[in-house]
């Protein structure tokens, strides 16, 4: 997580929130009350129907019957708010400090969010945003320094193909020569094509993966296999 987080005070203007936004080169701020306690988050979309710019909604005057009085005068509020207490989302999405980053990923994904404050009672102590994933995962790349001999090189393919659901039946076989995988036999979906070349890439050793796969369609026979893929 990020522990240096850039806040804003629920009774900022609306611009100063988009200045502190720009300067930062961010898309959200954490926002607090005076004694600090987090209040909520106000993002660059909470800012997307404003007067000033002309984007506010409108509607057709049959559209305006249909919508709600309350629909309609919360969308006022959101183009013409003038204090970040006025726009900024009240629904917040939090996380612990002692959450793994596997946690975190599920419930961003779960709730669709960017971002994700991290608070202890009721405070706010860092922020987790989609960045902090890409740190590690930049970390994460090797360098293969010894040779690796195609034997080896299938048998880690191999062993691979043999954890995933979609590849236990079999039908997929492996050859290895001078770096080269090539993959061959058939497959009953399309997207397991996709599937075994990733399995293949991130062996070890591998140079090139040869697609020789066949798909099987039940509606419509045998298609022809793929091209060589590089």
């Amino acid at each position: 997580m990020t522990d240096n987080v850039i806040v804003i005070d629920e009774a900022a203007t609306v611009i100063d929130a988009a200045e502190l936004m720009l300067t930062h080169r961010i898309s959200g701020l954490p926002v607090v009350d005076r004694k600090g306690a987090l209040v909520g988050v106000i993002s660059d979309t909470d800012l997307l129907r404003r007067a000033e710019v002309q984007t506010e909604k409108r509607r057709s005057w049959w559209l305006q019957l249909l919508t709600s009085p309350g629909k309609v005068a919360d969308e006022y509020v959101n183009a013409n708010g003038r204090r970040v207490c006025e726009v900024m989302s009240r629904s917040l999405v939090t996380v612990s400090p002692y959450a793994t980053l596997a946690e975190a990923a599920e419930l961003m994904e779960q709730t669709r969010v960017k971002r994700l404050p991290v608070v202890v009672g009721g405070h706010l102590v860092g922020i987790v945003t989609t960045k902090d994933f890409l740190k590690p995962l930049r970390q994460t790349r090797t360098v293969c320094v010894f040779p690796i001999d195609d034997q080896t090189i299938r048998s880690n393919v191999e062993a691979e193909l043999r954890t995933q659901q979609w590849a236990r039946n079999g039908l997929i076989h492996v050859g290895v020569e001078g770096g080269v995988v090539t993959l061959s036999g058939t497959i009953m979906d399309e997207r397991v094509r996709a599937a075994a070349r990733v399995a293949a890439e991130n062996v070890a050793g591998v140079s090139e993966i040869k697609d020789e796969l066949t798909w099987i369609d039940p509606s419509y026979g045998i298609l022809l296999p793929s091209e060589t893929i590089n």
